[in-house]
């Protein structure tokens, strides 16, 4: 599977191209983390908000294996 990645540094927002085809049905919002799904709830795409302060700390689980984020 290919990825699409792209960051707007104005927004602040990382968005993670899942799938270029599929018809957006709805979106759950996770905190940070907005998943946008089909009629099927397969990801099209997935949004991280504040992307510089929760990128880091997801950067920072891979290392230490767990990490919090409020």
């Amino acid at each position: 599977m290919v990825y699409r990645i792209k960051y707007d540094e104005e927004a602040d927002v990382l968005t993670i191209i899942a799938a270029e085809e599929g018809e957006l049905s709805h979106a759950e919002e996770l905190g940070n983390i907005v998943v946008h799904l089909d009629r099927e709830g397969r990801p099209l795409l997935i949004e991280v908000l504040r992307a510089s302060e929760v990128v880091p700390l997801i950067v920072q689980a891979l290392a230490k294996k767990e990490v919090t984020v409020a």
